[in-house]
This record gives C-alpha cells, structure tokens and sequence, in this order.
C-alpha cells in the first residue's frame, strides 16, 4: 500500500496499533445498503498485521453476510473506539465460506475475544484495509501520507 492510499493517522506506532486491535473490544462494522443508507452492527474483529486484513465472523444467513456477498469488493468500515483512543480502518469487504478461511477467522477470533459458539453456517468477512485513521498508530509504519 502506497501513502495516497493509507489515509491519515495521527498518534503513535505500529506497536500502539497493534495492540489496540489485540485488546478485547467490540468494533462496529458500517457498510452501505442496496439503497446507499448505511448498515452499522456491533462485530467481533480482528487485524491481521501480515496481510493488512480484518476478519469478522457471522452466520451466512445474517444480514451483513448477505448483503456483503452480493456485492463483493464494496467498501465498509471497521470502528472502535475506548476513551479518547479510536481507530477506523477502510477497505473492500469479501466474504468467504472456505473450511480454511472460516478455520483462520475463528482461531484469531478467539485469540482476541473468546473462543466463538459452533456454527456450522459460519462464513467470515474479510476487509481488505487500504485506509487507517485514528490516533493509536499504524499498521503500515510511519505515521502516514506526509509524516515520516
């Protein structure tokens, strides 16, 4: 990922970033609607360091599954917020019913929260992050377009 497509960070290090998104938190999940109004929910995510990805687990037949898997590679938002710390990342969202990629999915889904219930309907919905913002650091190094 190039600056242009990182967006703008303001606060600490990868270090501080990381950490934010191992903390256990419940993050919200925005993503636009056939109609273009926004569909926000309460998720369990998790980041991906290595593959700049961020990881949501749900049943198929949720509305979030459902809506995503029509319309692969729209863009969503994953949020949290503590206090005055706060992270936003962006990017496309996939969602994928593969043994392996639901198997990755639930495994750092219970390293950060808790080990989930068995849904055998289970799929996971991947972001791909192009942008960051918030004040905890960032994934990419640096501190984003134009900070060193």
């Amino acid at each position: 990922m190039d600056a242009n497509t990182r967006g703008c960070v303001d606060g600490a290090d990868t270090g501080t970033f990381v950490e934010f998104w191992r903390e256990r938190r419940l993050c919200t999940l925005a993503s636009p609607r056939p109609d273009g109004s926004i569909h926000q929910v309460p998720v369990g995510a998790t980041y991906d360091v290595e593959r700049h990805l961020v990881r949501v687990i749900c049943s198929a037949s949720s509305y979030k599954a459902r809506n995503l898997g029509a319309r692969p590679g729209v863009r969503v938002s994953v949020s949290q917020v503590e206090g005055r710390r706060w992270c936003t990342v962006e990017g496309t969202a996939t969602v994928r019913g593969e043994e392996e990629a639901v198997a990755e999915a639930e495994r750092r889904y219970a390293e950060r929260y808790r080990a989930p219930r068995p849904n055998p309907d289970r799929v996971v919905v991947e972001i791909a992050v192009s942008r960051v913002m918030g004040n905890v650091g960032t994934p990419f190094g640096g501190g984003g377009p134009g900070r060193p």
